[in-house]
């Protein structure tokens, strides 16, 4: 994912409220949200490298990647998009899973690894020298660059889920939350190394360019009592939607077949 916002929380009856957006190429192929067998797991995925930017499975374990910009790939680097689903394949609870990355890290392209259970949220960035943290309840925003960077579009998305939330917990009010096209004024642009013209181009929190642009609208509320639910919505090149998937997550039921 390139953006997400996110509240968590210990009082109210949704643990974890997150909304995220995927921005990719048109072109780069893709399968909606759907179950696999093998992990099994609830994600969309990315055909050409095999792996997702987000994944649930039925027992509320998590995990979102977000691209780091400014960071130079590592020649023949895996691809990051395989962390979600090993994680969610393995035992480990997430600072363990996360522990134990970090010695392969920098083998990756910059990312940020956001890794949930029902104990927490654990966030490890491949490229932040302060290691893994556990993340507090409240409001957080991840995107291309340092967790809670104060980009304005990461600004934006935050407040708009508090709005979003104060106004109740429907499907259609948070699959809203990222949805604005405006773009950054110069001035307050972040600065990774890309030229402005491009800068201002990915500044929207929904991108809408002919041949990248966001991809999917991914929401995800999952309950104290257990269970939850997933919707995901496509969007084509013009940021019309295309498709809406929507899963309800129920524990009781058998993985269903692809």
């Amino acid at each position: 994912m390139c953006l997400v916002v996110l509240r968590l929380s210990e009082s109210e009856p949704e643990r974890l409220v997150l909304v995220g957006n995927r921005d990719e190429f048109h072109l780069r192929r893709t399968r909606a949200l759907s179950w696999w067998q093998q992990p099994a797991l609830l994600a969309g995925q990315d055909l050409e490298a095999g792996g997702t930017w987000f994944a649930v499975d039925r027992q509320g374990r998590f995990g979102v990647v977000t691209n780091l910009r400014g960071y130079t790939a590592p020649p023949q680097a895996p691809s990051r998009g395989e962390l979600i689903p090993a994680y969610l394949a393995s035992a480990q609870s997430p600072l363990a899973f996360l522990t134990s990355l970090q010695s392969v890290a920098t083998r990756y392209a910059g990312y940020n690894l956001l890794l949930g259970d029902r104990s927490g949220v654990w966030l490890h960035s491949n490229q932040n020298p302060e290691g893994i943290h556990r993340l507090t309840p409240g409001y957080h925003a991840l995107g291309n660059g340092a967790h809670d960077s104060l980009w304005p579009k990461a600004i934006a998305g935050t407040d708009a889920l508090r709005r979003s939330l104060a106004a109740g917990c429907d499907a259609k009010g948070l699959r809203e939350t990222l949805l604005d096209r405006r773009e950054t004024p110069d001035a307050l642009l972040p600065s990774t190394g890309l030229p402005i013209a491009l800068e201002r181009r990915l500044s929207p929190a929904f991108i809408v360019q002919p041949d990248y642009g966001t991809r999917s609208t991914t929401v995800c509320v999952l309950q104290h009592s257990g269970g939850g639910w997933v919707e995901e919505t496509s969007y084509g090149p013009t940021g019309i939607p295309t498709e809406r998937v929507l899963v309800t997550l129920d524990e009781a039921q058998d993985i269903p077949p692809p």
